[in-house]
């Protein structure tokens, strides 16, 4: 795929990862398209700091990643018993205690959870092969664009590990809990036609459309008043935690705000 940022300076450009910002648009691009942008310890880490270093004024986030695929899943080297040098190998994780175990995940966990945030919307433009780490990447956004070639699969389970990267919880939401088990137990693939029909896609385009499409959608949301979007992102994210009668509640608080903010009238 054509990289719709080339012409930016980035604010960010390492160990696989580049921010770059145009005003209200925000770009992360994974850029390792010879090793199919497969992920590592170092790539979260840039993941993460990117999420530190977005601007105030951005309100739609892109993910992309250049090449054929989106993200492979995880860098094969960590698989092997050497594992990737100045990295925890797996043998060096599983000797830890729970604490040290439990303190590793979750910085590892940092760099897929910043894209739900309330003050922005991010949009994974997702094509070819988006596995393991990939799929988990593209379930940490909100919405998904999806090319026709695109092929989500959960392999975790199949390698003896779970999905630890944030992304249960994002894909019992959308499909379900028992379609989310058997796509996660069986890892099998998911294509472009089921990703859309179950929710987890919310567009499938050619390949050659993918950041067209996702350009369309972003400026679709930029569209739209910034704080009118916080407010019913915020009501719509947290709607599953609340009972029907504190969504009201919650409605209505949120709608006095944005009645007072038109009005000019401060609370």
């Amino acid at each position: 795929m054509a990289s719709p940022d080339q012409d930016l300076a980035p604010v960010l450009d390492k160990d696989g990862v580049r921010l770059t910002v145009d005003d209200a648009l925000a770009t992360v691009t994974l850029t390792n398209p010879a090793k199919r942008n497969a992920q590592s310890p170092a790539l979260w880490r840039a993941l993460a700091e990117a999420g530190r270093l977005l601007p105030g004024s951005v309100r739609v986030v892109v993910l992309r990643g250049e090449g054929k695929s989106f993200s492979a899943g995880l860098d094969r080297q960590m698989f092997t018993p050497e594992g990737i040098p100045g990295e925890p190998t797996f043998i060096d994780l599983a000797r830890r205690d729970d604490a040290g175990i439990d303190a590793t995940i979750a910085e590892y966990q940092e760099a897929f959870t910043w894209w739900r945030r309330t003050d922005v919307v991010s949009i994974a433009a997702v094509q070819g092969h988006a596995i393991g780490a990939g799929f988990q990447l593209a379930l940490g956004c909100d919405l998904r664009v999806v090319a026709d070639d695109v092929q989500f699969a959960m392999r975790e389970t199949s390698l003896g590990l779970v999905p630890d990267l944030t992304g249960t919880h994002p894909l019992v939401g959308l499909v379900g809990y028992a379609r989310a088990l058997e796509i996660c137990v069986t890892g099998r693939f998911v294509g472009a036609g089921e990703a859309v029909s179950s929710g987890l896609a919310n567009l499938a385009v050619p390949a050659t459309e993918l950041d067209a499409a996702t350009r369309d959608l972003a400026a679709a949301v930029l569209a739209a008043p910034r704080d009118a979007v916080v407010e019913t992102k915020g009501l719509l994210r947290g709607a599953a935690g609340r009972s029907y009668e504190e969504q009201r509640v919650a409605e209505r608080a949120a709608q006095a705000r944005r009645l007072r903010d038109l009005a000019g009238i401060g609370e």
